[in-house]
């Protein structure tokens, strides 16, 4: 077998062109041979599938390039859960872009490692500006903000608590406090840390109530970290945000908000009131690759400086000599807990030169306008009910006739058949089929099917 080529340097296009070539035919042909939102049969049916199709996944003689290609992105297209597809609604799980996906092929076959500047001249320089730029969407009125690319939501969480607990180092411990609504990543990210188990409130609402909140902080002492939510993974609920900044000053407790999901409702002119009291927290997380139609993974963390990084300060003389930095060379290895990481940025900073914040701004607002469409085509059916108004793209609603266990039943016998992809949610102690609309391509007709699967059988359609 002849040795396989390189993607980088003067023949990456060479090498690379004919390969993509098969790639994009597997991708079409087993978005064809699946035929629907995501392959039926369960779990067990697309065992059996990967089985068949990748019988010995470590052969003794390989394949080739071509073959390996065609057969496994093939597998994974017929076996995919396609955000892609009008019935695939179920989690934060976007549709990428193109562009962006074309620009993430693009730092794939350079590979530059984002822990020295000598691996990622030119990545490095980008990085820092393109973060500024997003950190200045979040705090646009203060001199110096800053940001860092992470993998998600999850780790933003875990950064966030971690720069608490540092600022507080030698005083009390850091009391995070919460809703029930917050992320699962904020109370294992206390875990992960050391912190007192978070003080968790009760969110009836669906959001976090400012009264708990000054409720809860008489009682703390030292400085607690009071953690809000800009769009629940549930519902797409948005917590008060003025009214909990409020509250949280007036006891000198520190927030933080989890914008993972609503942050990009900043591109929007018409949507980014939503996001008022955003600027007062000392930490915001976002998620490109939720609503900014990035691949996975794209997220950042947002300070109101970057001088509140500095407790990320590391050296390892390997990649950031004491003399190399007094000399000037860029000094990365303060941006992430992560040594090796990927030049994710790349593909933001595409996305947002090729669409510009107007460009992205139209595509949250058509998520928007679309999950009001649904909620409109769900109150006027006879055999649905709504549970609120959204507040982002996200639509909960629920057979009327139906109890838990039947709704469950009917997510789990639409997801077994391949023909629907709809999320589950838990609010005023019932359950809920969720719908996250973040393809802005749906039409009113794919609206009207998705709909229709979930009344069949009921004379009311």
């Amino acid at each position: 077998m002849p040795m396989p080529g390189l993607a980088g340097g003067r023949g990456t296009a060479e090498a690379l062109r004919p390969l993509v070539d098969t790639v994009c035919g597997a991708l079409a042909d087993g978005a064809r041979d699946r035929g629907g939102p995501m392959p039926g049969g369960g779990p067990q049916g697309v065992a059996r599938l990967v089985e068949q199709a990748a019988p010995d996944v470590l052969p003794l003689a390989g394949t080739g390039e071509h073959e390996a290609l065609a057969t496994l992105v093939h597998l994974m297209a017929a076996g995919a859960a396609d955000p892609a597809d009008p019935l695939c609604a179920a989690h934060l799980h976007c549709p990428p872009l193109a562009v962006a996906v074309a620009a993430d092929l693009a730092a794939s076959a350079l590979n530059p490692s984002m822990d020295s500047w000598d691996q990622a001249p030119a990545a490095s320089a980008l990085e820092a500006r393109v973060t500024a730029a997003l950190a200045a969407l979040v705090y646009p009125d203060l001199p110096a903000p800053d940001a860092l690319v992470t993998t998600g939501g999850t780790e933003s969480n875990q950064l966030a608590l971690l720069l608490a607990r540092e600022r507080a180092a030698g005083g009390p411990r850091v009391q995070v406090v919460c809703g029930a609504n917050a992320h699962h990543s904020v109370q294992r990210a206390a875990w992960l840390l050391g912190l007192p188990q978070p003080i968790v409130l009760d969110t009836p609402a669906g959001v976090l109530d400012p009264a708990a909140v000054d409720t809860a902080l008489d009682q703390l002492p030292g400085r607690p970290l009071v953690v809000a939510t800009a769009g629940t993974t549930g519902s797409g609920a948005i917590d008060p945000l003025p009214a909990i900044a409020h509250a949280a000053g007036q006891h000198g407790a520190e927030l933080h908000v989890d914008a993972a999901y609503g942050g990009p409702l900043l591109f929007s002119s018409r949507e980014a009131a939503k996001l008022d009291g955003l600027q007062s927290a000392v930490s915001v997380t976002l998620d490109l690759h939720k609503l900014g139609w990035q691949p996975v993974a794209a997220g950042l963390l947002a300070v109101p400086d970057g001088t509140a990084l500095r407790p990320l300060t590391h050296q390892a003389d390997y990649l950031n000599a004491a003399d190399d930095t007094e000399a000037g060379l860029p000094d990365l290895l303060g941006r992430s807990l992560r040594t090796s990481r990927r030049p994710d940025i790349l593909k933001v900073a595409v996305t947002l030169r090729a669409l510009g914040r107007e460009g992205v701004a139209a595509l949250v607002d058509a998520v928007c306008d679309l999950a009001h469409d649904l909620a409109d085509r769900i109150e006027r059916h006879p055999a649905l009910t709504l549970h609120a108004r959204p507040a982002i793209s996200t639509v909960l609603f629920r057979p009327t006739a139906a109890d838990d266990e039947e709704t469950a039943e009917l997510r789990r016998r639409l997801l077994h058949e391949g023909r629907a992809v709809l999320g589950r949610a838990r609010a005023d102690g019932r359950l809920w089929l969720k719908a996250t609309l973040l393809n802005p391509h749906l039409r009113p007709d794919d609206l009207d099917r998705l709909l229709h699967l979930t009344t069949e059988g009921t004379t009311a359609r």
